[in-house]
């Protein structure tokens, strides 16, 4: 299964200072929230990324995708296959979301294959190649089946390989949250991947500063002790990354409008 997690934090560990976190010197981190199948999206922001780093001058450079790769967007397979190209080429660290937790565990539970194909797993049967007249005249078996004959080994490995979090410095990256008080080798692995509440509501501090996804909002959210960055792309047709580097924050994003995808970046701060 997805890499387990192992010990991490000690209970003493103090919080940075509100606007001290930071990398360590000569590292840069670009954190990308939830893709949902958008391969539009992702590969403008991929490009965006390439070339924002060529441009920032040399550093220790990792990428972060905080999981939700697949389901709900119309080319899950395609951004599978494309995050597995990019990890190839450089360090980019992939998180388990729950999307991905659904989908691995639906191939043998018809249940959890009934509540994935209602969260979005249908789109992303159909993008590997199922054909829709023969998918929307399937019975519930059926359908699994089709999924099971279409998926490769491949993607299924590639995706049981994904982390449950990932850290740099100051900076801890989930894909949901953590519940809040609980050391991080403690935590359920099914915090880290569906958490809303009280992780979202916590203003005390982390010991790190959280960067997540899976809830959305209209806008990237920095409260101080987390920074959630997944802003809807399946459906709004924005996706963003957070830009990491010393004690500074700023933000890349690619967004589709009028028919276009265009790139948006903030000033650091």
């Amino acid at each position: 299964m997805f890499q387990t997690i192992r010990k991490f934090w000690n209970r003493g560990d103090a919080a940075p200072a509100p606007g001290a976190a930071r990398l360590p010197d000569g590292h840069r981190a670009y954190a990308v929230g939830d893709i949902h199948g958008r391969r539009d999206l992702f590969e403008a922001l991929i490009e965006a990324i390439e070339h924002d780093d060529a441009s920032a001058g040399a550093a220790e450079t990792s990428v972060v995708l905080l999981g939700d790769l697949v389901d709900r967007g119309p080319d899950s397979a395609g951004v599978v296959t494309r995050a597995r190209e990019w990890q190839a080429a450089r360090k980019v660290a992939i998180l388990a979301g729950n999307h991905e937790e659904m989908f691995l565990r639906s191939f043998e539970d018809k249940d959890t294959f009934r509540h994935f194909l209602r969260h979005g797993g249908r789109e992303t049967i159909l993008s590997y190649g199922v054909d829709r007249r023969k998918y929307e005249a399937a019975a519930l078996e059926e359908a699994q089946q089709l999924m099971r004959e279409v998926v490769p080994q491949q993607d299924l490995d590639f995706i049981e390989s994904f982390q449950d979090f990932h850290a740099i410095g100051d900076y801890l990256f989930v894909h949901a949250g953590i519940e809040p008080g609980v050391p991080l080798e403690e935590q359920k692995q099914s915090s880290l991947r569906w958490i809303r509440e009280p992780f979202l509501s916590h203003s005390a501090s982390h010991g790190q500063v959280v960067v997540h996804g899976h809830t959305i909002r209209d806008d990237p959210e920095d409260r101080g002790n987390r920074i959630g960055i997944d802003t809807g792309a399946y459906m709004s047709g924005r996706l963003t990354a957070l830009v990491l580097e010393g004690d500074r924050r700023r933000y890349i994003e690619t967004v589709h409008e009028d028919g276009v995808i265009r790139t948006r970046h903030s000033p650091a701060r």
